[in-house]
């Protein structure tokens, strides 16, 4: 569960917690965030009247055990005084009506009751239960949606199996309450790649705002545009760099100059790939996305941001790797030390998105051909060719399974990384390295296989054993398998973001592999 200080304190702390702070008509809140004390003794609330509520409103019973608890814990009214609403419950109201700045719909039930509940910021107006609990259901509706996001069972549905850790709203309205600015953005409790993505979408509204971009048209005959190319298309390709920020202005020119061959290099590293110095198929054909489909993209990964531990923002180490954008990174003392292409799962065998201790390596390694591939490549191989296993440096073991015995020629490669998961995925090294060079790298039986594997294994027993590079050598290259137990375990996460932003909130977007993004985008506008 994310870690909340919850706000216990005596009663007349309570007051202090539950009492106006300052904001304005815009929901923004004033540096100072001291809530502030006031000598007016707290209403008691007629609890008896919330199955009317219930009934009158019934979208919102989902939250009727929350709200139960809400006022198990404070027995009075928390949203009014006796002159009217608290000016907090105004700024929730204002953040309620900027959803779609979170990436989310403004489908917002009863809206309308809201709304003429906080004509003239609701000064005045006497404390009643219906209003009361309109306001504590409209808060535990936005901490639902932009704080933990759709139900665990749902995001299951896409193919995430990272445990969620949903947060305890009732103990996180009192800090609300003492720290209003967090309402604007909680950086201690939301995964740090939503403020960047929300940056980036912002950016991108903007530029669809402007009307966007055009669609790049190469001429009859034309397959690729390359330095010294001087045609519409080339014009058409600096307008569409120039609207992304690639390019500081479009100066309309048709030629392919230095200026423009340096834009799609930027775009081109932002994507993690080399620049080869030609504009063909595959990158015309994501430069052609609408942005308005750029923008759903965005939202869609706010979403799995919700879905993150908070904790990551601050794990001192740990690996990540992100499946569409086939990269790993392994933070260590807070710092990014290795990033590395890894290969992931072709559609049939697709990589699973989950989380799992590092506790092992394993060198020179043999590897324990599942069944279903023994079954559908061993055994058909070996029906054409009796010599199959010999040729391929294979063995029978252990009643009949078959093994890949250690060497340069193991489809593990010389090294794995091994968190013990019911998925029986894992981290390895690979004999395949052209596979690294290709764009599209979803090629294995569902394990990340690592181009720079050995130099993972470097960094993780250097600072774990002390060992060194000379030492890992002989251990990769022993004709045995060989294993090295971790002190100290290291967390190990398999992720699925197709756009990732930087901290100014450009976005670079990835290919979405596992054909996700349109289910989810589904269920999060269907809520």
């Amino acid at each position: 569960m994310k870690k909340i200080k919850i706000f216990i304190a005596s009663v007349c702390m309570v007051a202090v917690a539950l009492t106006s702070c300052k904001g304005n008509k815009d929901g923004d809140v004033s540096s100072d965030t001291e809530t502030h004390e006031h000598s007016e003794k707290m209403i008691p609330l007629d609890t008896t009247q919330f199955a009317s509520f219930y009934k009158q409103y019934p979208e919102f019973k989902q939250y009727s055990g929350e709200i139960a608890e809400l006022y198990k814990k404070h027995t009075h009214y928390i949203w009014h005084e006796k002159r009217g609403l608290i000016e907090f419950a105004e700024v929730l109201y204002n953040r309620i009506n900027q959803l779609d700045d979170e990436g989310l719909s403004k489908n917002i039930p009863y809206k309308k009751t809201l709304d003429e509940v906080f004509e003239d910021s609701g000064r005045g107006e006497r404390p009643n239960v219906q209003t009361e609990l309109l306001i504590s259901s409209m808060y535990f509706y936005w901490a639902n949606k932009t704080i933990d996001g759709l139900p665990a069972s749902k995001s299951r549905e896409t193919g995430w199996f990272l445990p969620r850790e949903n947060m305890d709203l009732v103990a996180y309205l009192d800090t609300l309450m003492k720290d209003p600015q967090k309402v604007k953005g909680d950086k201690e409790e939301v995964f740090s790649q939503y403020f960047a993505l929300k940056k980036g979408l912002a950016k991108y509204r903007e530029i669809q705002s402007k009307g966007g971009w055009k669609t790049i048209e190469l001429p009859e005959g034309t397959k690729v545009l390359q330095e010294g190319d001087n045609n519409a298309a080339v014009a058409q390709l600096r307008a569409r760099l120039a609207a992304e920020g690639y390019l500081k202005s479009d100066n309309k020119s048709t030629e392919f100059d230095k200026a423009l061959a340096d834009a799609v290099s930027d775009y081109e590293e932002k994507h993690f790939r080399k620049y080869d110095g030609k504009v063909g198929p595959a990158i015309l054909g994501e430069l052609n996305v609408a942005v308005a489909e750029r923008i759903k993209t965005i939202t869609v990964n706010m979403e799995r941001c919700r879905w993150i531990p908070s904790r990551l923002n601050t794990q001192k180490e740990y690996i990540a790797v992100n499946i569409p954008s086939y990269r790993l990174r392994y933070v260590r003392d807070g710092e990014i030390e290795l990033i590395s292409n890894v290969v992931v799962g072709k559609e049939l065998n697709k990589t699973v998105v989950f989380t799992g201790n590092m506790s092992y390596i394993a060198f020179a390694p043999y590897w324990n051909i599942p069944q279903s591939i023994v079954e559908k490549e061993i055994q058909p191989g070996i029906a054409k060719n009796s010599n199959y296993l010999a040729s391929h440096n294979m063995e029978y073991y252990d009643n009949g399974r078959i093994r890949q015995k250690p060497g340069g020629e193991n489809s593990l490669g010389k090294v794995k990384f091994m968190f013990p998961n019911s998925n029986n995925i894992y981290l390895h090294d690979t004999p395949a390295k052209s596979l690294f060079n290709k764009d599209d790298r979803a090629f294995s039986h569902g394990c990340v296989r690592v181009e720079k594997a050995r130099e993972l294994a470097i960094l993780i027993t250097g600072k774990d054993g002390g060992w060194d590079e000379n030492k890992v050598d002989e251990a990769m290259n022993s004709d045995k398998e060989n294993t090295y137990s971790l002190k100290k375990k290291i967390p190990v996460y398999i992720t699925y973001f197709t756009a990732w932003a930087d901290e100014n909130g450009n976005v670079a977007f990835f290919e979405d592999i596992y054909s996700r993004d349109v289910s989810l985008e589904h269920l999060l506008y269907k809520e």
